[in-house]
């Protein structure tokens, strides 16, 4: 399995592509999209979807993890971030990849076996996991290997949260024969 972890942000969105061959992970990739912040949000928003339209159609991923906003103290950080996520997961939809989300509880107790784990033991965890002579730098790109590592470890029971695009004319065929009002 192939699975691509993405942890939003609308200043820097962080990825991490992992491959499993049966017991053994391999991390593929990892890295930042960044966008300007002298650019209005709009345009952010445009430019990291361009960005990961490229990532996503280059990569081939068979998932596409995203982290899910589950409590920000900062209402313009949660907003930013939940922008950033839509994103996310609407291109990953539309690339025709099956999307899951976890929120950072899960991925520490997944990665670490502690729901309640630190940056550094998660990032350190994600390390010995991939056998990395080093933590992955930056912070958002180990979080994101930290989402497809959950992933993996957790996808026998894991359920998609959003439905592929096939799965979307299914339902709206659905939706068209129910009688409107």
């Amino acid at each position: 399995m192939f699975v691509l972890g993405i942890d939003p942000g609308l200043s820097r969105c962080g990825y991490g592509c992992v491959r499993s061959d049966g017991p053994r992970r391999h991390a593929v990739a990892a890295g930042v999209i960044t966008t300007a912040i002298d650019e209005s949000v709009p345009s952010r928003l445009a430019t990291l979807r361009a960005e990961l339209h490229k990532l996503v159609s280059e990569l081939h991923p068979d998932v596409v993890v995203v982290e899910r906003v589950f409590f920000q103290t900062n209402a313009r950080t949660a907003m930013s971030v939940g922008q950033a996520s839509g994103v996310a997961l609407l291109t990953a939809v539309e690339l025709g990849c099956e999307v899951v989300e976890y929120t950072s509880n899960e991925v520490k107790l997944a990665v670490t076996g502690f729901g309640g784990a630190t940056k550094d033991q998660v990032q350190r965890m994600v390390a010995r996991l991939l056998d990395l002579d080093a933590v992955p730098k930056p912070a958002d790109a180990a979080d994101a290997l930290a989402l497809a590592l959950c992933h993996l470890s957790t996808a026998p029971w894991a359920r998609p949260s959003w439905p592929t695009p096939s799965r979307l004319d299914t339902a709206k065929g659905r939706e068209s024969q129910v009688a409107r009002p």
